[in-house]
């Protein structure tokens, strides 16, 4: 029995490790036709290019709040691995795992928002972080507003 427990044992915490190492190959990104690429058929990602949650607004400036949003993700853990006009690829990892998360952003300057796609790099899956990633990057970022 002990034998098949830790048998058991070494076969998650391998695969884990495995997908842990798949996690650090980026997946394509970016904008495709000047919108965020849309979510696949699993729970492990969100954006707000589909309507939930919503993106985020822009109050004043659009230069303060862009950068606002930029300093936000910054603050949250964030690395910003790519920036271009209007569009920022941020990753985000986790500590046990070392799992990494891909967080994009889109200026959309005409409909004066922020839209945001969050999502986990593999697996099926997140236990709901990338969304929680979401509305703490917008807690944050509304709060951060209010004080400017």
């Amino acid at each position: 029995m002990i034998g098949l427990l830790t048998g058991l044992v070494a076969f998650v915490l391998g695969s884990l490790i495995v997908l842990a190492v798949r996690s650090r190959r980026p997946p394509p990104l970016g904008l495709v036709e000047g919108r965020l690429c849309p979510c696949p058929p699993t729970p492990n990602c969100v954006c707000t290019e589909t309507g939930h949650p919503p993106p985020l607004p822009l109050t004043g400036s659009v230069a303060v709040a862009w950068e606002g949003a930029r300093q936000t993700v910054r603050a949250m853990g964030g690395v910003v691995d790519r920036e271009e006009a209007g569009y920022i690829h941020a990753t985000f990892t986790t500590r046990v795992f070392r799992f990494v998360d891909d967080l994009e952003l889109r200026l959309d300057e005409p409909n004066r928002v922020i839209h945001i796609r969050a999502a986990a790099r593999v697996g099926q899956r997140d236990l709901g972080v990338n969304r929680r990633r979401v509305e703490e990057l917008r807690r944050r970022y509304v709060a951060a507003a209010r004080e400017d």
